[in-house]
């Protein structure tokens, strides 16, 4: 493949690494607010509610991404025909989503339960009940210790949001298979390789400044 060619193709690379990144950080947004739910759950005083966001971050952790994607795409409208979600977005996203909050739970949980015990007792000191002291004082002290570890599960996100185009969705990975395909030469993955580590490079700086930033704080 000659460098016109390459070139020629880099708007539909581009456009892919678009929906890359797009898929990968609405997925951790969304994960997010349940791994938030879920590390508040596994901190509840209710072991009902603890044995049930353990049972859901066991369930996501322990099994593969691909696998569950593959549920969620294949199997749930063989279950019901209600559960068929459309296209190949939405279950991409909900696959890449309910997994990432199964391991952002685990990281919420150490960084808070990493608050000096002694910042609920003042909390509750001053009144506070127990919901409040998480919401106020426990909760946005986790902050700046949250920033690296969810910096690198972003990361991971990014490089494991390829698996989706084993259902066909269009992103990085789909585009360059299909490029390759046609033209039978695997050289597109070098361009292709470029903009995943571009995406991984972009999102390194920005967690590394938001953690220098944020570090005055500690």
């Amino acid at each position: 493949m000659d460098l016109d060619k390459l070139i020629g193709y880099m708007p539909a690379l581009l456009e892919g690494a678009g929906n890359t990144m797009l898929l990968t950080i609405v997925s951790v947004f969304f994960g997010s607010i349940l791994g938030l739910f879920l590390a508040l759950g596994r901190l509840s005083k209710s072991k009902l509610i603890d044995r049930i966001c353990w049972f859901y971050i066991w369930l996501f952790r322990g099994t593969p991404l691909l696998m569950q994607l593959f549920f969620i795409y294949y199997a749930l409208p063989n279950i019901h025909t209600a559960f068929t979600l459309p296209g190949q977005w939405i279950p991409a996203l909900l696959a890449l989503a309910l997994n990432s909050a199964a391991y952002l739970a685990e990281i919420i949980r150490a960084a808070i339960q990493s608050i000096d015990k002694g910042q609920m007792e003042a909390a509750k000191a001053l009144g506070m009940s127990y919901g409040q002291a998480m919401r106020r004082v426990i909760v946005p002290q986790s902050y700046r210790r949250l920033i690296s570890p969810v910096g690198n599960e972003l990361i991971a996100l990014l490089k494991d949001s390829s698996l989706v185009a084993m259902i066909a969705m269009t992103e990085l990975m789909k585009v360059t298979n299909q490029i390759s395909t046609r033209e039978s030469n695997a050289a597109i993955y070098i361009p292709a390789a470029i903009l995943y580590l571009t995406m991984t490079t972009f999102f390194t700086l920005i967690f590394e400044k938001l953690e220098k930033k944020y570090s005055v704080y500690e």
